[in-house]
């Protein structure tokens, strides 16, 4: 029934790699107007043609889109959306997947968040819900994540999407291979350097 828009979201959002079996359930939950998964994990999943929030400068004035230096941090910003596959709306600002070429390919995809300052950082998981539970285990009333996790766990696994784990100190936490921050700043300090600014 939604095999089309599954493929649809891969292509546009992942460059036609195959969907995770977790991000499947949650863009069919969302889809169905199912609210429970998006409540508990804080995710709203991209639709059709939305910009993806490093390549969007519709926020810039015309003089800011003109700057030379914003037009270098914009450039480097999308040779950076190459990499940066993100897919919802959720926590601080945007989560999605790490997915540079010189990563491990023998391993889930890194997790991946950026704010609307264009920074980054890794969240804890093997899967975009065991990421979004971890952060979301700090908002909860339980004031120890690990207890909050493992109810969110439960929660999750009742609602028909299972974790990898309901141990908090279990989640994977590999470090990148390629630090997404290190290499926005090359790629902006390239362009600077293309364009004459430094």
């Amino acid at each position: 029934m939604h095999d089309e828009r599954l493929a649809g979201f891969s292509r546009e959002r992942l460059d036609g790699r195959p969907l995770p079996a977790d991000l499947r359930v949650l863009l069919i939950a969302q889809w169905e107007g199912r609210t429970d998964l998006a409540r508990l994990l804080d995710l709203d999943f991209f639709e059709p043609g939305e910009v993806h929030p490093l390549l969007d400068t519709s926020y810039l004035s015309e003089a800011e889109r003109a700057d030379p230096e914003l037009r270098a941090v914009n450039a480097g910003a999308a040779d950076m959306a190459r990499h940066v596959r993100l897919v919802a709306r959720g926590g601080k600002g945007w989560v999605g997947y790490w997915l540079h070429p010189d990563e491990p390919a023998d391993r889930p995809w890194h997790l991946i968040a950026l704010d609307t300052e264009f920074t980054f950082w890794g969240l804890a998981g093997s899967t975009l819900a065991e990421g979004a539970a971890a952060e979301q285990a700090s908002y909860q009333d339980e004031p120890d994540e690990r207890v909050a996790f493992a109810r969110l766990a439960t929660e999750l696994a009742a609602l028909g999407l299972p974790l990898g784990t309901q141990d908090y100190d279990a989640l994977d936490d590999t470090a990148y291979t390629v630090d997404p921050g290190s290499l926005m700043e090359e790629l902006v300090q390239a362009e600077r350097v293309r364009r004459g600014l430094r």
